[in-house]
Formats: structure tokens, C-alpha cells, sequence
């Protein structure tokens, strides 16, 4: 018995790493699957040896580890990630202006840089986006 607990306690560090698991993607769902045929391999052979305790309780181990193997992982609809726009004082860099400046200052700078940065004139969409993010960031407070 003191084989299965050592065992269990093996598993668990190899497969969770400091809350994380050691294999990313699908590579669990692999790994679940050997833990079950061990799992199964095992039962077999203590319960023909006459160890019927322990026989169950691979058995039960390995059921639980086939079924973790065959789970999908939940899937998020919204995949994108979570953009903070910039601060107070990246915004007045981005734009270049000064932090007394005016609504009617910060929105001329927005229209002299964003013709330049535009993605219809050469510029580039991830520019054009962290200027509209300092300018709204500007207004709003």
C-alpha cells in the first residue's frame, strides 16, 4: 500500500508544478491516458496476485485518470486578451502634450499624428490604436 501512495505522490508532481501543469495544450490529456493503462496494468496484476484491495483501488484510479484523458478543456468565447489603455502620463507622451493641456489641443494633436500613422497612409494599426487610446484616455479624465 505504502507503493501506491508513493506512487500517487510521484504522479501528482510530475503532472502539477507549483499549481501548473507540467504538459500545456493536449499533452495532459496524453498523459492521462498512460496513468490510466499503467493504472489498468496495474489493478490487473495485484488483483490475479490476490491483492484485492489494492486491485480496486488502480482500478478506481485508472477509471478517474481514462475519464480526466477523455475531457475537453473548456474553451472561452472571448479569446482576446485584456488591454489596459495607457496612463495618464504615457497618453500625454504618446500624443505629445502638455498635462495642462485642453480639449481642443489634444484633439488637434490626435488629427496631426493620426494622419501620419494611419494604416490607409503607410502607418500601421497597432500605432493608430495607442493613438486613439491616449486621445479617448485624454478626454475621459
Amino acid at each position: 500500500m505504502i507503493y501506491l501512495l508513493l506512487g500517487a505522490a510521484v504522479l501528482a508532481l510530475v503532472f502539477w508544478r507549483g499549481g501548473r501543469p507540467l504538459f500545456k495544450g493536449d499533452g495532459w490529456r496524453i498523459g492521462a491516458g498512460v496513468v490510466a493503462l499503467v493504472a489498468f496494468a496495474g489493478a490487473a496484476y495485484t488483483t490475479i496476485r490476490g491483492g484485492w484491495g489494492t486491485g480496486l483501488v488502480l482500478g478506481i484510479v485508472g477509471l478517474w485518470s481514462a475519464s480526466e484523458a477523455r475531457r475537453r478543456p473548456a474553451v472561452r468565447k472571448d479569446s482576446s486578451p485584456v488591454v489596459q489603455g495607457p496612463s495618464l502620463t504615457e497618453a500625454r507622451s504618446i500624443l505629445g502634450v502638455a498635462p495642462d493641456a485642453s480639449a481642443d489641443e489634444i484633439k488637434s494633436a490626435h488629427a496631426r499624428l493620426i494622419r501620419m500613422a494611419h494604416p490607409d497612409k503607410g502607418g500601421t494599426a497597432g500605432l493608430a490604436a495607442q493613438l486613439n487610446a491616449a486621445r479617448d484616455r485624454l478626454l475621459k479624465g
